[in-house]
């Protein structure tokens, strides 16, 4: 349903649901392709999962700054998880199409993961957080114009004049669904450094995105205390991006060991924002 967002026990309860069904198709996987093509999907989920924690913070910003109603918020992330899921896998088939043909292609992603990497590492945080001078924001108010009201959970309402206009929730989806794309610029090379096999790439996003409705309830509350994740993935965003380097010199690093780096490193960004919270200043 999209009506209201479901209270901390459904939410832990999908997330779990969500995460099963990933590890239980993961187990599929095994069962029928072998270890070495689980391994890959397992890392690929990872990393996808990983990365959508940075997409949910943004999914956060969006819907304080346009004060989206809680209501209302549900129905935008069920019609982005579905859009998401169209898009990615046209880039998903054409990013594959483009590799087999020109493999170099491979290098300019993995200086788009080196890229990220670093700006994640060396990132200036925004103090107030304000979306007004947001490059998207800017243009989804210039392609898509406005009512100054919500209308409950419609994307369209009728002025004052008997207009047809959109409300803000459509401006909220547009935002939202190009902030989407955004982090698959990132997300989907980090992907095809694990694997090519457009089958896995797919999947292991798929069950990443099928979880971040849920997860997105979760994260909002407790992802400023994740301080050291960012970190984390950076690190796994530049060791992808250099494997992806030495794959192109025909060095190889095993499936196996990709996974144990992704799965230590974002466990010890977890582990350390657990273990050295930030102290709070005194005011």
């Amino acid at each position: 349903m999209i009506s209201d967002i479901p209270v901390r026990e459904q939410r832990f309860e999908w997330l779990a649901f969500w995460v099963a069904a990933a590890v239980a198709f993961g187990a599929g996987i095994w069962y029928v392709e072998g270890s070495e093509k689980a391994q890959e999907y397992f890392a690929g989920y990872l990393l996808e999962q990983s990365l959508s924690i940075d997409n949910l913070f943004v999914f956060v910003l969006v819907f304080n700054y346009l004060k989206t109603p809680p209501a209302a918020q549900p129905k935008v992330l069920t019609f982005g998880i579905i859009t998401a899921a169209v898009l990615r896998a046209v880039m998903i088939l054409l990013g594959t199409e483009l590799i087999q043909k020109f493999e170099p292609l491979l290098i300019g992603f993995a200086v788009i993961l080196l890229y990220s990497a670093y700006g994640l590492l060396f990132k200036v945080e925004d103090a107030d957080d304000d979306l007004s001078d947001n490059a998207i924001v800017k243009f989804c108010r210039k392609l898509v114009p406005v009512s100054e009201r919500y209308d409950g959970v419609n994307f369209f309402t009728t002025n004052a004049a008997g207009a047809r206009v959109a409300t803000p929730l459509l401006l909220t989806l547009a935002v939202i669904e190009l902030s989407d794309v955004v982090f698959a610029v990132d997300s989907i090379p980090a992907v095809f450094g694990v694997t090519l096999d457009p089958f896995i790439v797919y999947t292991s996003n798929m069950f990443a995105i099928l979880s971040l409705r849920s997860l997105y309830s979760f994260v909002s509350t407790v992802m400023t205390e994740l301080r050291f994740l960012d970190k984390a993935v950076a690190l796994v965003l530049g060791f992808i991006g250099v494997k992806m380097l030495l794959e192109f010199g025909d060095v190889n690093i095993p499936t196996d060991v990709s996974l144990l780096v992704v799965g230590l490193t974002l466990g010890a960004g977890v582990g350390a924002s657990i273990l050295l919270p930030e102290e709070e200043s005194e005011s």
